[in-house]
């Protein structure tokens, strides 16, 4: 009687591990993470170097930057030179107008002793010398100052250069300057880059979510490029782009929590002066 009892309790236990080896396991899925995004540094590493000048590209890819920006106009004899401003006052304390400048005019100018001693005798350079910067696998976000008629001469500029068209990117607050780069070079991707303001009676932002589609679609941009303003830019402002296909980048960010504030949002890339810190 008891051999059997032990028997039958053998069967059953046999039994119970036979039907939970069968049965498929179903581990909790865990959340996915968001990707982290790229980080873009801002005029080069322009919180420690002067901005859009060689050393301020260079110590940016020292610092681990996935890929530069820099502010590129066209001067009086079609070189294509890296400056923000309409005038070199700022950077240089002297001042000249860009687009009324020759290239050896600008090329005379320091613009590299305001941010201190050591960067004396740093000179604005040209497109093409800040293109030979970019190591393999980086970026460079090449944003246009000026008008469309300075996209013919970067399409030769962008031909000769040895970097892939998923090197380079155009961006622009002028939609007609994005709209005439893709239809010059439709396999580099150009952005929209915009600000946001307030009304002050109404207290509303523009351009508004649909406005800002509305000019993306306009124009053919690969998405847009915004002021990272956390009262507008939000989960559902990020939906309506994602519905659209449109990425999403995001400039100008140096502090920590604005950082994670986007990177939770799942911005593509993420524009910064101080692209060692943001990482």
């Amino acid at each position: 009687m008891c051999r059997s009892k032990d028997q039958y309790v053998v069967a059953l236990c046999a039994f119970c591990l036979l039907a939970i080896l069968a049965t498929p396991l179903r581990a909790e899925s865990p959340e996915p993470e968001t990707a982290a995004p790229l980080i873009i540094a801002h005029r080069g590493a322009s919180h420690d170097a002067p901005e859009n000048t060689l050393a301020s590209f260079h110590l940016a890819w020292q610092l681990g930057a996935d890929g530069v920006e820099g502010d590129f106009y066209l001067t009086k004899d079609c070189r294509i030179v890296c400056i923000h401003d309409r005038t070199t006052k700022r950077t240089a304390g002297e001042e000249l107008a860009v687009k009324t400048s020759t290239f050896a005019q600008l090329r005379s100018l320091d613009v590299g002793r305001y941010k201190g001693e050591k960067f004396a005798g740093e000179v604005i350079p040209t497109l093409e010398e800040v293109l030979a910067t970019v190591p393999s696998g980086k970026r460079i976000f090449i944003e246009i100052k000026c008008g469309p008629e300075i996209i013919p001469h970067l399409k030769t500029v962008l031909d000769q250069s040895r970097l892939k068209p998923e090197q380079t990117y155009v961006i622009a607050f002028d939609e007609d300057v994005v709209a005439a780069s893709k239809k010059a070079m439709p396999q580099v991707k150009a952005y929209w880059v915009t600000g946001f303001r307030e009304d002050e009676k109404d207290k509303t932002w523009h351009p508004t979510v649909d406005e800002v589609l509305a000019t993306a679609t306009r124009c053919h941009a690969d998405g847009v490029d915004v002021n990272a303003n956390r009262h507008l830019v939000d989960a559902e402002f990020v939906r309506r782009l994602r519905e659209q296909g449109l990425e999403f980048h995001c400039w100008t960010v140096n502090e920590r929590p604005d950082a994670e504030f986007f990177r939770n949002l799942g911005v593509d890339s993420i524009t910064t002066d101080r692209p060692d810190y943001i990482r």
